[in-house]
């Protein structure tokens, strides 16, 4: 049995397959979207299928005749496997494999396999596993029968590839296992997290859909050297790097996993302590890839899924990103998004913008801080040295009397310090 799971190299050749339940929907621009996944995972797209229907059929997917229709085309254009861009259900799966006899993936399957050659930390890897166990513990079957076709290659990837082999009760096992263990990575997240806030440092969380270019700002903005590739999830660790702003303000910056349309909702959950830090953050940076044809559907996906994690009370900074790849007419149009609290045209790659984004940061975090003015006896030294860390001191002068302080502190700290 072992070698049905052999995880050689194979080159898969698919054909994109969906459903359109209505005229001039963007299936043609999910599908673009599904070649690049496929193309992440290392498949090679050789044709589409779209068939026209109210509803999607609930046990195949796709109507008899469209199946009939499939076949020939895997036949003519030699495809090892078909990816569907929906979920497909156990049954589905199961009876588009028997009915096609070639290996059959959905879009999720698809995302679950780039993230399981993308996951580097054991966070990571626990996340993926879990996401991955539980999508298929409701498909040993179908997709056993699958992959037994055509051995490795997409969907046998990554920690949880072998756990085909087991049975139902080792996998409800295996889950229980890896949910206490992320368990455990949570409470330390937490524990971060509260540290933070008692710092008083504000954080400002990175979101976006993947491949809008968050990597790329954060080591422009603070120097770091985060992976960056022009690929869908090319990191999917949470980064946090600390941004000193041109006033002295301290603020930590934490890039998070690119949301995409269809986000499978084992992800979601698996995922959601590091989606989360876009709930726990003080200000939200919205990185949109600005050349994208999909600008305004990434953005309603990144708000959607921003509405489904409880972030809805964070103030926006909308950057529109890769200004550099747009044409000279369409630099000249400022672009602009009505749901955030400012929006910035930049471009991360040159540092266009960095500036103006900066200072759209210092503007935003003065709404949360306090002016002081006041003058602390010598002893309280340690207080000024507070002040110097966690605000943005304005003047400072050594008198007489003591140590004269001007400055904006954050809230929190100011009620720390005994005033």
């Amino acid at each position: 049995m072992a070698g049905l799971y052999d995880n050689t190299a194979l080159t898969e050749r698919v054909i994109l397959v969906g459903v359109s339940l209505q005229e001039n929907d963007d299936t043609q621009e999910s599908l673009d979207e599904l070649e690049e996944l496929a193309a992440t995972a290392g498949a090679v797209t050789v044709g589409r299928l779209v068939q026209n229907r109210e509803k999607i059929h609930p046990g195949t997917y796709l109507g008899k005749g469209k199946i009939e229709e499939l076949k020939a085309y895997i036949w003519e254009v030699e495809a090892t496997g078909i990816i569907c861009d929906d979920e497909l259900s156990p049954a589905q799966m199961a009876n588009l494999a028997d009915a096609l006899d070639v290996k059959v993936m959905d879009r999720t399957l698809l995302i679950l396999d780039i993230f399981a050659a993308r996951a580097v930390s054991s966070e990571g890897k626990i996340q993926v596993e879990l996401a991955q166990l539980r999508y298929r513990a409701t498909r040993l079957t179908g997709l056993g029968t699958a992959m037994s076709r055509l051995g490795g290659g997409i969907g046998t990837r990554g920690p949880g590839e072998k756990k085909l082999e087991m049975d139902r009760r080792l996998i409800r096992s295996r889950i229980s296992q890896l949910k206490k263990e992320l368990e455990g990575v949570e409470r330390h997240r937490e524990t971060n997290r509260s540290q933070r806030r008692k710092t008083g440092i504000p954080v400002a969380a990175i979101v976006g859909y993947t491949n809008a270019g968050k990597s790329t700002l954060l080591n422009r903005l603070t120097g770091s050297n985060v992976l960056e590739e022009d690929k869908l999830f090319a990191t999917l660790d949470a980064t946090t790097r600390e941004l000193i702003l041109d006033g002295g303000q301290k603020i930590l910056l934490t890039d998070t996993v690119g949301f995409i349309r269809k986000l499978p909702h084992h992800l979601v959950e698996a995922f959601k302590s590091t989606l989360e830090e876009a709930r726990y953050a003080d200000i939200i940076l919205h990185v949109v890839d600005s050349a994208s044809p999909q600008r305004d559907t990434h953005m309603y996906v990144v708000y959607d899924t921003l509405r489904q994690l409880n972030v809805g009370d964070k103030p926006v900074i909308t950057l529109f990103n890769k200004t550099d790849l747009l044409t000279e007419k369409e630099q000249q149009i400022r672009l602009n998004d009505f749901r955030a609290d400012r929006s910035v045209s930049i471009s991360a790659r040159s540092g266009e913008g960095m500036e103006e984004l900066k200072a759209a940061l210092e503007q935003i975090l003065r709404q949360r801080q306090l002016l002081i003015e006041r003058v602390f006896d010598y002893s309280r030294a340690k207080d000024v040295a507070v002040l110097r860390k966690y605000g943005q001191v304005l003047e400072e002068a050594y008198r007489e009397d003591g140590i004269y302080v001007k400055a904006y502190v954050p809230k929190e700290v100011y009620a720390r310090l005994d005033f």
